[in-house]
């Protein structure tokens, strides 16, 4: 605020410098290093780190956060981070990523690595609008529709794509098997996914009509068995006839 200061700082290049220095230090995240060069690059991997720092500076381009314990990527992570252009997060634990976690940083990001981590699936739009080249190798994929919407809609990286394999599937003989080359070869999980939807559909009305049905015959039965037991009892009950008689004979006494 003060001119002087102003005027002091602009014809100090190397005091301009300094204080950018200074201000980079003060955000950066106890557990990590900043540097800067041409934007703050976070260094924060093997920090044993179990979910994403907080008050990460907002010029960060290079987020680095791979070989810590994170579990889970939530909603908006990183959404402060617009000029974000590299992010790491490959050797973690990571078992989920919450649809929108790189809202804020689809259109600026252009590295992304979820490699070796514990990624069973994914949100169909987990990756909305993202640019980036996405690494996903090393994960232990269960290979099925929404896997398969999720993967149509990524740009991966070429020098890992065929590393992203099924570990588990709708179709036991594509285990092991790199999952874009069983996608290229014409096989569709969501075509899979509908039929065995359909049989599961079928049985479930199957059964709905075999109860309605076994309904049906108890109470055929049980009401047969009410108008059994009823006739029986009017039978054991004395005839209209023989009451007459008794009547008749009792009026020509009297």
């Amino acid at each position: 605020g003060n001119p002087k200061v102003a005027a002091y700082v602009l014809r100090r290049p190397r005091t301009l410098w300094l204080l950018s220095m200074v201000m980079t230090a003060c955000a950066c995240p106890k557990v990590c290093h900043c540097s800067d060069r041409n934007g703050v690059v976070v260094q924060c991997t093997s920090r044993n780190l179990e979910s994403i720092p907080t008050n990460l500076p907002k010029d960060t381009v290079v987020l680095l956060l791979s070989s810590n314990r994170i579990r889970h990527i939530t909603r908006e992570a990183f959404a402060d981070l617009h000029r974000l252009r590299e992010l790491d997060l490959s050797q973690n634990a990571i078992e989920n990523v919450e649809v929108g976690a790189f809202q804020g940083i689809s259109e600026s990001l252009r590295t992304l690595d979820l490699s070796n981590n514990h990624l069973s699936g994914l949100p169909k739009d987990t990756f909305a609008k993202l640019h980036a080249r996405v690494r996903l190798s090393d994960n232990p994929w269960h290979c099925e529709c929404s896997l398969q919407e999720v993967l149509r809609e990524l740009r991966l990286d070429p020098e890992t794509v065929n590393e992203v394999s099924c570990y588990s599937s709708v179709q036991e003989e594509y285990i092991g098997q790199s999952v874009i080359q069983v996608l290229d070869s014409g096989i569709n999980f969501c075509n899979f996914h509908h039929k065995t939807t359909d049989v599961a559909m079928f049985v479930a009305m199957f059964g709905w009509f075999s109860m309605v049905t076994a309904y049906i015959i108890y109470y055929i039965k049980h009401n047969q068995e009410d108008a059994r037991r009823h006739m029986e009892y009017l039978k054991s009950l004395p005839s209209t006839s023989h009451i007459s008689k008794d009547y008749d004979t009792a009026s020509s006494v009297v």
